[in-house]
C-alpha cells in the first residue's frame, strides 16, 4: 500500500474507529516522554498526533515504497523518505522508536530492526505495531493490516531477541472485525473490551515493547595484553664459564 492508499483509509469510517482503538492501547506509552526525541517509521503519523506528549522533537520516516508527504501541516517539515534499512541519523540519535505499517512492508524485517537498535540510544524503546498472524484482520485486505507479512507472537519474540531487544511488554488491539458496516463500527468498542478479556490471542494487531540491550564486552585479554607489552624484556644472559671443575 504507498501513501495515498493510508491516509484515505484513515479519513474513512472504519479508518477513524481504527486509529481511535489503536490510540487507547499506545498513548500510555508515548505520553510523559520527558523532552525524549521520537522517530515513527512507516505510517505512524496519526498516532504520534493522537498520544505523544512532552516530546523534545518528533520525526515522522515513511517507507521509500509507500511515498512521503509533508508534516505536520502549517510548519516545518520534520518528515522524510527513508529506506527502513539506512535512516538518516547518527548512532543513538533517538529515545523512542513507533512503527506502524513499518515491518510487515519490510524486504527485510531483521535489518530494518537492527537498523533501528543502531539509531536508538541505550535502553532506549521501541513500539512495535504488527498484523497479527491469527486474527481475522490478517485475512482481509480491507485494511492496511491485511497487507503485507503478518507475525505471531514467536516469531516477533524471535527478531526482537536476534536484534538485540529485550521485550518489556506484550499488548493487543482491534478485536472488531474490519468491516465497514455501521453495526460493527458501532460496536467496536464493545467488542475491544470484551474481546481483550474473552479472546486475547485473536486480536487483528500484536503491539510489543521493547528497550535496545547494550551488552557490556569484558577487557580482560586487553588489559592483561597491555600489562605484558609494558614489561621490560627479559634476555638470557650467558652463565659464566671458569673451565671445568674440580672432581
Amino acid at each position: 500500500m504507498d501513501i495515498v492508499d493510508l491516509s484515505e483509509f484513515y479519513a474513512s469510517r472504519l479508518g477513524i474507529v481504527t486509529r481511535r482503538a489503536l490510540s487507547a492501547r499506545l498513548k500510555p506509552m508515548l505520553t510523559g516522554l520527558g523532552g525524549a526525541k521520537v522517530a515513527g517509521l512507516g505510517y505512524a503519523v496519526p498516532f504520534l498526533a493522537d498520544c505523544v506528549t512532552d516530546a523534545e522533537a518528533e520525526f515522522a520516516f515513511m517507507l521509500a515504497r509507500q511515498g512521503v508527504f509533508g508534516w505536520p501541516d502549517g510548519a516545518a517539515v520534520r518528515s522524510a523518505l527513508v529506506d527502513e534499512c539506512e535512516l538518516p541519523l547518527l548512532e543513538s540519535a533517538i529515545d523512542v522508536a513507533l512503527i506502524v505499517h513499518g515491518l510487515e512492508f519490510s524486504d527485510a524485517p531483521a535489518e530494518m530492526l537492527k537498523e533501528i537498535w543502531r539509531v536508538l540510544a541505550p535502553q532506549g524503546r521501541l513500539i512495535l505495531v504488527v498484523p497479527n498472524r491469527r486474527g481475522v484482520w490478517a485475512r482481509f485486505d480491507s485494511s492496511p493490516f491485511g497487507h503485507g507479512q503478518p507475525f505471531s507472537r514467536p516469531q516477533i519474540a524471535s527478531l526482537l531477541r536476534e536484534s538485540r531487544f529485550s521485550i518489556t511488554s506484550w499488548s493487543h488491539a482491534l478485536y472488531f472485525p474490519p468491516s465497514r458496516r455501521t453495526a460493527v463500527l458501532s460496536a467496536a468498542r464493545f467488542l475491544e473490551t470484551s474481546g481483550a478479556t474473552l479472546m486475547p490471542a485473536v486480536s487483528g494487531v500484536l503491539i510489543v515493547e521493547a528497550v535496545k540491550q547494550v551488552y557490556a564486552t569484558t577487557s580482560g585479554k586487553r588489559v592483561r595484553r597491555n600489562v605484558l607489552r609494558g614489561r621490560p624484556a627479559l634476555l638470557p644472559l650467558p652463565s659464566r664459564f671458569d673451565g671445568p671443575s674440580d672432581p
